[in-house]
């Protein structure tokens, strides 16, 4: 499984600051913090090794903001996002993009919709301009919604109905989540889909999609100073969004037993989902714990050298592949999350059962000093590599501030991961790797 590991800040910068912005942050991580009057956060960092720029714009909005009967409505409104404003018509957005040689896309996640355009330097006036006049100026015409919306569950049908896999992911983690929003899919349930109307986006983009409900996030070849200046004079004339609601807490309500559920679809092989709660790093009451699960989940799944490739793919030969995942950066609690396919002539029952020898012998013997060095190597090592994305840097930055955690955050990753002990992550896999937090999803292929 996938997750994004956050990365240091540590670019030095000195530059006159404007509006509200931090200058010790500033000094010390070179990432450059402003606010405009009408509520728009701009974060900036330098990085001249290319004469490049992406600019990201965050929206505090997703798939957790949704309720009931209005399931996919921010990720459906991501894509009538490029079709059309008062000023531009349908796919111009992307056209003008394309025309001045960059590249652009969009993505929605459970807290979050953001939109980037990654641009020759001099071209960041032009993603400026497009994204501030789609930010109030939408046009949402009927005939290029229906279109969408059919695209959407089409994507639907391909992505999750049709991939057994995924709908036994999406149906585990509606039987985990009880009252927590997290319980939704992003795309959304095909029948709030199928009912959706028009008129339902229209009330959606005007809260939500505000210059005091954003974040414009801009990494490369740039000068702050400059940068906030042109956000001024393209985002700053947009008028603050005045019925952004307070958000309810919808917290998870407790969990009393393992819950348990089985699939029956078509499908070519068994599949094993184990998911148990636990908290985010902006949930957590101990700020290590969420330090403590990720070096664990890397011990678990990092690299062929892992415990769960080395012990049931290759020694036991149980498992086909078997995996660990957990996502720290989440604006509520969330799931560590295991996943396996059993190997030929082994069933679901034999590779669960191994899964939970791992996890018994990670709550009875500390991990090695070895496997500690291990991961802490790899997340130094990572965190080179990523550096060399200006769109990675900025995303970030972007997702951090999003979920309501400061982007500071990033500068303490690699320190709060060296400082991880052994004690404990054996202490976060004795307090929550119990049955009271435990989910268990079992694909069982039916003949086609």
């Amino acid at each position: 499984m996938k997750k994004i590991i956050l990365i240091p800040v540590i670019f030095m910068l000195s530059v006159s600051l404007v509006n509200s912005a931090e200058p010790d942050k500033t000094a010390q991580t070179g990432v450059f913090e402003a606010r405009l009057d009408n509520g728009l956060k701009v974060l900036v960092k330098e990085d001249h090794r290319a004469p490049t720029v992406v600019a990201q714009i965050w929206y505090k909005v997703g798939s957790s903001y949704e309720f009931g009967g209005t399931t996919g409505l921010s990720h459906v409104l991501e894509h009538m996002m490029f079709k059309g404003t008062k000023k531009l018509g349908p796919g111009k957005f992307s056209n003008i993009i394309a025309e001045n040689g960059g590249r652009e896309n969009a993505f929605t996640g459970k807290d979050y919709t953001a939109y980037f355009q990654q641009l020759e330097k001099s071209r960041l006036p032009i993603s400026f301009e497009l994204e501030a006049d789609r930010m109030r100026n939408l046009t949402l015409p009927e005939d290029e919604f229906k279109k969408e919306v059919a695209v959407v569950m089409e994507e639907r049908r391909m992505r999750t109905e049709d991939k057994p896999r995924s709908l036994t992911y999406e149906q585990f983690n509606a039987t985990a989540f009880i009252s927590s929003p997290y319980r939704t899919p992003v795309i959304g349930w095909m029948n709030d889909l199928k009912n959706m109307k028009v008129a339902d986006l229209k009330p959606w983009y005007q809260k939500w999609y505000a210059p005091n409900n954003a974040t414009l996030v801009v990494v490369g070849d740039v000068e702050p100073a400059k940068v906030v200046e042109l956000a001024k004079k393209y985002y700053g004339p947009l008028k603050p969004s005045d019925n952004i609601p307070e958000l309810k807490p919808r917290k998870e309500a407790p969990q009393f037993g393992e819950r348990r559920i089985t699939v029956k679809v078509p499908a070519k092989l068994p599949y094993l989902i184990i998911g148990y709660k636990v908290p985010s790093l902006k949930t957590a009451k101990d700020d290590w714990e969420p330090y403590a699960l990720e070096v664990l989940a890397g011990i678990l799944s990092g690299g062929d050298s892992a415990r769960l490739a080395k012990q049931l793919v290759r020694k036991q030969k149980v498992a086909a592949s078997a995996d660990a995942g957990y996502d720290l950066i989440a604006r509520q609690s969330g799931l560590f999350v295991f996943d396996a396919i059993p190997a030929a002539k082994f069933s679901v029952s034999d590779v669960e059962k191994a899964l939970y020898a791992q996890i018994e012998s990670l709550k009875q013997t500390p991990v090695t000093e070895k496997e500690l060095k291990r991961i802490k190597a790899q997340v130094v090592a990572g965190n080179v590599y990523e550096k060399d994305s200006i769109f990675y840097q900025a995303m970030i930055l972007g997702q951090l501030e999003t979920v309501g955690l400061p982007w500071s955050k990033a500068n303490e990753y690699v320190d709060k991961i060296r400082a991880v002990t052994a004690e404990q992550v054996q202490q976060v896999a004795k307090k929550y790797f119990v049955d009271t937090y435990k989910t268990v999803a079992v694909l069982e292929p039916l003949k086609k």
